[in-house]
């Protein structure tokens, strides 16, 4: 009688869908590092996988109901690579073509420049935003993602 229970209780366990949810994003970093030129993605922790593009870029994918990759940079206007490789990962994130991505990450970063305020651009089920700072050492950060539907 235990046994039929305690494997029901297994069947319906999260663990399944997370550690799916994981390799997805795993393979998805793969990916990334790929397209990006890096060697391999980094380490994960948590919901978060580090990928360091072979130009130096540092992208952040985070997987949690949709992935989001994120770049950050220090700089008080981040360089080409910077939007280059920040568009490259978001086209295998979002599913969208670069040509598609990267005029709407420009707005987002354009717009967070001139408003000094988090920028928010939504299109066709998947977001960018930019904010910008120009007094911390953290002058950039955008990111691109799919807008979850739940």
């Amino acid at each position: 009688m235990l046994r039929p229970l305690l494997a029901t209780l297994l069947l319906l366990s999260p663990v399944v869908p997370v550690a799916a949810q994981a390799d997805a994003c795993d393979a998805l970093a793969a990916r990334i590092a790929q397209a990006t030129g890096a060697r391999k993605a980094g380490r994960r922790v948590g919901p978060s996988i580090d990928v360091r593009a072979a130009s130096g870029v540092r992208l952040d994918l985070t997987c949690r109901a949709q992935p989001i990759v994120q770049a950050s940079s220090g700089d008080p206007s981040p360089s080409a690579e910077y939007f280059r490789e920040l568009t490259i990962a978001a086209e295998l994130v979002v599913g969208e073509p670069a040509a598609t991505v990267q005029p709407i990450l420009a707005r987002a970063y354009q717009t967070a420049l001139r408003e000094g305020r988090k920028s928010f651009i939504q299109q066709n089920g998947w977001s960018a935003s930019c904010y910008t700072d120009s007094a911390g050492a953290l002058r950039t950060l955008c990111s691109v993602g799919r807008i979850p539907t739940e």
